[in-house]
């Protein structure tokens, strides 16, 4: 399958800005399940770019503008191509045991009634389990398609009656944690989310022993495979956010995302 993504977001200040710095997490990698057949991220004033890797594997390129800047819009655009999986992640650049995921932070941290929530959703062992958990936790809230809520922690997500694909990642990895199965959150690209979104997707992966990481989606309540573009991993969404930076100047910002995914036929 071939997937179109046109990713743009746009910084507006109230006052000019000296420079700004900013850590963009939007480039995938080629895996054996997904091949980046273009890619392209574009600046809309002067800029220098370079290319990394940060301590997950992620692919990530550091952005320098110097000012005066009074807006920037930053354009993520290219197609990657697809195949067929079962959700099992193959030929990813993997730096990291799977114990470290089994780490807290405070977005992803179960409450009781998270881990009460695990235990009993989540019966059985392996595969079979993390995919009744996926059901159950798609089940548990109605879908909030907007923007999500800076800074809200699963256990705040799981008490309300909608939630965002961020939202709902975070609280499988606190509930799969909270079984002792190391969880990570992905960001990237899902064409069944819809052509036009406010937001990059989420979902998380799960270590299945004998069998590797594995990828659970619970917007849509099955694992990821064929139509999703996997770009960064990390232990939260915060460690997996598109973009990250900092400001020279002062006054106000104001950030616009749009997204759009397209299939290819």
């Amino acid at each position: 399958m071939r997937i179109s993504i046109d990713h743009r977001t746009t910084y507006r200040f109230t006052s000019p800005q000296a420079r700004v710095v900013q850590l963009l997490r939007m480039t995938p990698e080629n895996t054996d399940d997904q091949t980046v057949a273009a890619w392209h991220i574009a600046v809309d004033c002067d800029a220098r770019m370079t290319q990394h890797r940060d301590g997950f594997g992620n692919c990530t390129t550091m952005l320098y503008c110097e000012g005066p800047l009074d807006r920037i819009e930053v354009s993520v655009s290219g197609e990657v191509v697809t195949s067929r999986s079962d959700g099992v992640q193959r030929g990813a650049t993997e730096p990291l045991p799977p114990r470290v995921f089994l780490r807290d932070t405070p977005m992803t941290l179960a409450d009781e009634a998270i881990a009460d929530f695990a235990q009993e959703a989540a019966a059985g062992e392996g595969m079979t389990a993390l995919l009744r958990l996926n059901d159950a936790i798609h089940a548990h809230a109605a879908i909030d398609r907007g923007r999500p809520e800076p800074g809200l922690a699963a256990a705040e997500a799981f008490a309300r009656t909608s939630a965002t694909s961020r939202d709902l990642a975070q609280i499988f990895i606190a509930a799969a944690r909270s079984l002792g199965v190391p969880s990570r959150y992905v960001t990237g690209y899902c064409d069944l989310e819809g052509d036009h979104r406010p937001t990059a997707h989420g979902w998380a992966d799960a270590w299945v022993e004998g069998i590797g990481w594995a990828g659970f989606d619970p917007t849509l309540g099955t694992h990821s495979g064929e139509h999703h573009v996997r770009v960064a991993v990390a232990l939260d969404a915060f460690g997996a956010a598109p973009v990250a930076g900092t400001r020279l100047g002062d006054g106000r910002e104001a950030l616009d995302v749009d997204v759009t995914v397209q299939r290819e036929d």
